[in-house]
C-alpha cells in the first residue's frame, strides 16, 4: 500500500482532534473563568531511504534521505491568558486580576477555579453555584450571619459586613492559590481543576501578595476564548481535513491504476 494513504489517515485524525478542541472552546465562549484549549501536533517516524555520508578528500558530504509517515497529536494545552472582567455590581461576584485560583471544598476534595460567582447557603456559608465551600486563609469556611448589611470583599480577599450597630466585622479572608505549572492542572468539569503530578504543589496565600492576583469585587472574569480566532482555526482544520481526504482519494486512484495494469 502507498505510504501517502496512511499519512492521510493520520492527518484526518489530527484535524478531527483539532475540531473537537475548537468546538469545545466555542461552546464555552460565555463560561465564567473558562480557559481555552489548544492542540499541537508532531510528525511520526520517518523512513530512511538514504543515509548521510561525511565529506572525504574526493567528494563532499551527502544529506540523509527520509520520507515522513504522517503526524500525530503532541499536546492539548490550556491557555491561561487573563479573560476580560465583566462588571455585575453584585458583591459576591469576584474576579481574580492576575495569577491564581480560588480554592473550593468539593465533598472533601480541594478543587480550584477561576469562576468567582459565589453565593451563601441556608447556613450562611460562602459557596459556589454547585454548593462547594469557598476556602479561607487559615482553613475553614467563610460564614456570613443572617441580617448582615453592606457586605463587601476587598482586594486582599477580606470579607466583611456591617452589623445592626453599624460596626464593620471581618468574617474571613478568601485565599488565592498558585501553582508552579498551571498547564499541569487537570480539568474535572464544572469550571474546576485539580492538582496533578506535573502542576506542582498548591501555594496558598493572600490575594495581591507573592505574585498572586488581586480580587475584583462586583465583577466576573469571562472566558478568554476569541471567537474570531476560533472560527479561523475551524476553517484551517476544515481545509486540512479536506486536503487529507484528497491524499487518500489520490492514493486510491493510483492503486486502481496499478490494478488495471493487469487488464
Amino acid at each position: 500500500m502507498l505510504r501517502a494513504m496512511y499519512s492521510g489517515i493520520s492527518g484526518l485524525k489530527n484535524f478531527q482532534s483539532k475540531l473537537d478542541v475548537v468546538g469545545n472552546n466555542i461552546a464555552n465562549v460565555n463560561t465564567f473563568g473558562y480557559k481555552k484549549g489548544r492542540v499541537t501536533f508532531k510528525d511520526l517516524v520517518s523512513q530512511q531511504v538514504g543515509s548521510a555520508t561525511a565529506a572525504n578528500g574526493l567528494s563532499g558530504g551527502v544529506n540523509p534521505k527520509e520520507v515522513g509517515l504522517g503526524g500525530t497529536m503532541a499536546t492539548v494545552d490550556n491557555v491561561y491568558n487573563q479573560g476580560a472582567m465583566q462588571n455585575s455590581g453584585r458583591a459576591l461576584d469576584v474576579g481574580i486580576s492576575g495569577e491564581g485560583f480560588f480554592a473550593l471544598d468539593v465533598n472533601g476534595q480541594t478543587q480550584y477555579t477561576r469562576a468567582g460567582n459565589f453565593y451563601t447557603d441556608n447556613a450562611g456559608d460562602l459557596v459556589n453555584g454547585d454548593g462547594a465551600y469557598v476556602q479561607r486563609i487559615g482553613g475553614g469556611r467563610i460564614n456570613i450571619p443572617a441580617g448582615a448589611k453592606s457586605l463587601s470583599i476587598g482586594k486582599d480577599g477580606q470579607v466583611s459586613y456591617v452589623d445592626n450597630a453599624g460596626a464593620s466585622t471581618v468574617v474571613g479572608q478568601i485565599q488565592v492559590v498558585t501553582f508552579a505549572n498551571n498547564a499541569g492542572l487537570s480539568k474535572v468539569g464544572a469550571n474546576n481543576f485539580i492538582q496533578s503530578q506535573n502542576s506542582g504543589a498548591p501555594q496558598i496565600g493572600i490575594p495581591g501578595q507573592g505574585g498572586r492576583g488581586e480580587l475584583v469585587s462586583g465583577a466576573l472574569e469571562m472566558s478568554n476564548v476569541d471567537l474570531s480566532e476560533e472560527f479561523t482555526e475551524m476553517i484551517v482544520a476544515q481545509r486540512g481535513f479536506q486536503a487529507n481526504t484528497r491524499i487518500i482519494t489520490t492514493s486510491d486512484e493510483i492503486l486502481q491504476e496499478l490494478v488495471n495494469l493487469k487488464r
